[in-house]
């Protein structure tokens, strides 16, 4: 079974944590939210470094920079059975300057016509609230894991 990285990036605001999560892009995705938003995620090569991996991807997807300390979120365990690893990191990034690479798939389909779509077609700051109610149901324990690590505020 595969097994995917991503990061999520944090602040703190006067409100408590936000975190920063993308919405993928692509025509399946274009009217779903709840439930639909993500850390920006990829999947870890052969032999690859899982934080590397999540790395890689971060720059892949969002187009920012990423440092560190990043810290450890462990991993969740998707029903298809795909492992997700994540790691945290604090930092700040405007979702305007979202800078996503991109994937091309027949659409509509059985058109015969090939069209390109950005991996992410949005990044958002939420608050932990919203974010649960936004992030994809599965991914959840990360948030819950950065709340308690952070403490807090």
């Amino acid at each position: 079974m595969k097994s995917s990285a991503g990061l999520l990036m944090f602040r703190r605001a006067a409100a408590g944590l936000e975190v920063l999560l993308a919405h993928p892009g692509g025509p399946f995705w274009q009217r779903k939210d709840s439930g639909a938003w993500t850390l920006p995620k990829g999947e870890i090569e052969t032999g690859e470094d899982p934080l590397q991996a999540a790395l890689r991807e971060w720059r892949e997807e969002t187009g920012f920079a990423a440092g560190g300390p990043f810290a450890a979120l462990g991993e969740v365990r998707l029903r298809s059975g795909k492992r997700v690893l994540a790691w945290a990191f604090e930092g700040d990034a405007d979702p305007l300057a979202l800078r996503s690479n991109g994937f091309e798939i027949e659409w509509p389909p059985r058109s015969g016509r090939m069209q390109s779509f950005p991996e992410i077609d949005r990044v958002a700051w939420f608050d932990l609230a919203q974010a649960r109610e936004r992030i994809a149901p599965a991914q959840t324990p990360f948030l819950d894991r950065l709340a308690l690590a952070q403490g807090p505020g």
